[in-house]
Order: structure tokens, then sequence, then C-alpha cells
């Protein structure tokens, strides 16, 4: 099952701020989610602070899109909270601390979308489901 493309209509605050952006379809705003920075939000209790920001977490872009899909009434797409082993492998950046405190890995949590059966990632350019599960 692939993940659903729709138009977006404005049917709630944040597709009327996908469609400020000229992002028309669910994919486009995959799409630009992902290739935002990374990065904590001012207010992660707002949603579109993502916009203002210009980055966003797991946790707030998952969420968006999440509520994205919802005012679209894609009402199965899911907001998942997943927890992984965090390692030099999948997250290079920790591998120097994990060595220093002789660890193999770091149980972490990761937010991500779910559509039926399958799996989805948009928090980084690159990122994949294999990558945590």
């Amino acid at each position: 099952m692939a993940l659903p493309d729709f138009t977006i209509r404005p049917s709630g605050e944040i597709s009327v701020a996908f469609l400020k952006r000229n992002i028309l379809t669910f994919h486009q705003a995959t799409e630009y989610i992902r290739h935002l920075p990374y990065g904590r939000n001012a207010d992660k209790t707002d949603l579109k602070s993502i916009f203002t920001d210009n980055k966003g977490t797991c946790s707030t872009k998952h969420a968006l899109l999440q509520v994205l899909a919802e005012e679209q009434g894609m009402n199965h797409m899911r907001l998942m909270l997943g927890i992984f082993r965090m390692n030099a492998q999948n997250t290079p950046k920790v591998g120097n601390t994990l060595r220093e405190k002789g660890l193999e890995y770091l149980p972490e949590a990761h937010n991500y979308l779910s559509w039926g059966s399958e799996v989805f990632d948009f928090t980084r350019p690159r990122s994949s489901p294999a990558d945590f599960i």
C-alpha cells in the first residue's frame, strides 16, 4: 500500500498554511517537510511554528503532516511513537559518546507516520523506516 496523495483543500489552519506556500498536494507537503532542517521548534505546542522556524523535529514534522491529513478527511493516517536502538550506524553523531561510555546503543524514541501496514519517515531528506525499525 502506497502513501496516498490528495489535493489540499483550505479546510483547516494547517491546510491553509501549506496552500499559502503553494504546496497543493499531500506528496508535495511531505517533500517540503522532509527537506526542512532538523531542529527544535520555539513553540512545539503550535505546529505552525514549523513554518516560522523553518525547521522541525521528528515529532513536530510528523504531527503536522498527520493534522494535515486529518483536515483533509484522511483519517487512517496515524502518528506513531516507536523506540529503537540508537547506535553509531544509524546515528553517527552519537558514535564517539557511545564508545566513551562503553555502550553499544541507547534506546531512543522516534515519531513517524503509518498508513495501513506501512511506515513513513519524513524527518530528514534521506530518512528511512529501516533506520529505526
